[in-house]
């Protein structure tokens, strides 16, 4: 009898293992030149549709596309989005691709990104027009088993790869950098189409202006 309530007793005083879940964070990349309202809108319907804990910003250094956008310096774009974020505590700002600088690859960035956070799980957001390139991009297929990519769906662009892609229905938001800075040039409004303090940045610092 005494035997079965030691056993028990050693048994309540067992300690559960729990093993914390992974945190879902979700990865924006972008030259963000600059940042505006369709970048925080797609962000936003990532996170709460998904659950994710966290979504980030990351600017990247040189994009490696072949039609290379001529971008301001970084410290500019990176303050601009800090200001874009500064009050949604679900955003935040990665800044590995800044800071090792040079070409941004995806699979280089992400590859450095887990293996110095495997405490998350990282999800890849794009635009519904951008998956149809996946295959042209730099080692894709060790990339999609790093990361769950998220398509955000686009009029004109079928929801469909050959790559695991989960699929987001995100409001279509017609607004770009290359129009920000285009009604910049021509002296328009860029009122709502950016944040606030974005637009008090590029008037303050007179970018876009040429």
């Amino acid at each position: 009898m005494s035997n079965v309530i030691g056993n028990v007793q050693t048994l309540s005083q067992t300690k559960r293992i729990i093993q914390n879940p992974k945190k879902r964070i979700g990865i924006l990349g972008g030259t963000f030149n600059p940042v505006h309202s369709g970048h925080l809108i797609v962000a936003e319907q990532v996170r709460d549709q998904l659950g994710l804990d966290q979504v980030c910003f990351m600017p990247d250094a040189n994009p490696p596309h072949v039609d290379r956008k001529f971008a301001i310096d970084g410290k500019d774009r990176v303050a601009m989005i800090n200001g874009a974020i500064c009050d949604n505590p679900k955003f935040a700002i990665e800044m590995a691709e800044i800071i090792r600088g040079g070409i941004s690859y995806s699979y280089e960035t992400m590859k450095e990104l887990t293996q110095q956070h495997p405490e998350n799980k990282y999800y890849f957001i794009i635009g519904g027009d951008m998956v149809s390139y996946l295959p042209k991009w730099h080692r894709i297929d060790d990339l999609v088993n790093l990361v769950s990519f998220v398509g955000v769906k686009r009029d004109g662009y079928t929801p469909a790869s050959k790559y695991p892609i989960l699929w987001v229905d995100v409001p279509y938001i017609d607004i770009s950098s290359s129009l920000i800075r285009s009604k910049i040039r021509q002296h328009q409004s860029i009122k709502y189409l950016v944040p606030a303090s974005v637009e008090k940045y590029i008037k303050e610092k007179q970018l876009y202006e040429e």
